[in-house]
């Protein structure tokens, strides 16, 4: 039986919506977007470098990539592409790699595989999107540090450590955290040597602290909210942003429904956790990482939730999660919301875009 996470979401009750119309009354701190404002951003958000830090959907070879028109459709410039995650075997992974590049390479006018940071500027001039992928825990090596090379040079420029669960690298965020492993250190030191950004999204607190303290580049969280607004146990802690702060990271606010505080729209959930690590750790150390997942008629809502609780513990995932997830359309209506709340545009650039343009600048090879 194919385990999905998009199976798993739907078990607990998140909803995927497409762009949301701000509403005019809200709850929470904010006040509603009025239409000049979303307006304005419609305008100018065309010009701004708008980077995506990681999609959500179910790693499998056969998954159907026309779904990227989603992202392009909404004007993102850039996609990270999840190619593997720890409930998946290793294999899989490079399968999944195999059958992505070889679909991106064959619609070379809509799509550029990022080789350097460069090519992002190349990919938004001739109307193309970037993209690049991802690896969601250290599995993915086989308990093999010179792997890290291998997947560097297929296009994968970010791996976490561990995805909720304990592996050989170190502690999951829904596990008895143990720290980073004498592994995990190996796996940090080669992923500084090749240029592959550290990510610490879905693991422990220990772990994450550990590897921050480890690696001599900046370190990313590449969809990761703030605990402070909505506690559960995969969001992070003041310490934890401030952390990867210090070592010139960033956040990825996710857009995922069931990790963001409830507001009366999710755009204004996804802004009230962008203001949130802002006004903690500095303008210049937060993006977006929407983890979003298209509707596809092939999810069937199978049992991955029950058949993995050690990846998905049931406390932590009981339904329903009023929130919806965001959808690719959000970063207009956030820019908007951020831009009524007094954000001057470079600002609101950094978050669309800039700040993750930065990291990749300072760490890519």
């Amino acid at each position: 039986m194919r385990i999905t996470r998009r199976s798993v979401l739907a078990q607990i009750g998140l909803l995927v919506a497409a762009t949301e119309v701000i509403p005019s009354v809200t709850r929470g701190s904010a006040p509603a977007s009025s239409s000049s404002a979303h307006a304005n951003a419609t305008e100018w958000i065309h010009d701004a470098l708008i980077w995506d830090d990681h999609s959500g959907f179910d790693p499998v070879p056969d998954y159907d990539l026309e779904h990227l028109d989603d992202w392009r459709r909404a004007g993102v410039n850039y996609l990270s592409i999840d190619v593997g995650y720890d409930v998946i075997d290793w294999e899989q992974a490079i399968r999944n790699l195999g059958a992505y590049i070889t679909w991106l390479e064959k619609r070379p006018d809509k799509f550029l595989l990022v080789r350097r940071v460069n090519d992002v500027f190349d990919a938004k001039k001739t109307g193309r999107m970037a993209i690049t992928f991802d690896l969601e825990g250290m599995n993915a090596l086989n308990g093999d540090p010179s792997l890290v090379a291998l997947y560097y040079r297929l296009g994968v420029r970010q791996m976490l450590t561990a995805y909720n669960k304990n592996n050989l690298a170190g502690g999951g965020c829904h596990d008895k955290d143990t720290g980073l492993t004498a592994f995990g250190r190996r796996v940090i030191a080669e992923m500084n040597r090749v240029g592959m950004l550290v990510d610490c999204s879905h693991t422990g607190y220990r772990t994450t602290m550990d590897i921050m303290e480890a690696a001599t580049h900046p370190v990313i969280f590449s969809h990761s909210n703030p605990k402070a607004l909505r506690p559960h146990g995969r969001n992070i802690t003041d310490d934890q942003i401030r952390a990867c702060a210090k070592t010139g990271g960033v956040v990825g606010v996710t857009g995922l429904g069931y990790f963001l505080p409830d507001r009366a729209s999710t755009a204004l959930a996804v802004a009230d956790c962008v203001t949130y690590v802002r006004d903690l750790v500095g303008v210049d150390h937060v993006g977006l990482g929407l983890d979003y997942t298209p509707p596809d008629p092939k999810d069937t809502g199978d049992a991955g939730l029950a058949a993995h609780p050690d990846f998905w513990p049931p406390a932590d995932y009981a339904a329903p999660w009023p929130m919806k997830d965001a959808a690719p359309g959000v970063f207009t209506q956030i820019a908007a919301l951020l831009v009524e709340r007094g954000w001057s545009i470079g600002d609101v650039r950094k978050v669309l875009g800039e700040n993750f343009l930065r990291v990749a600048r300072a760490v890519w090879k």
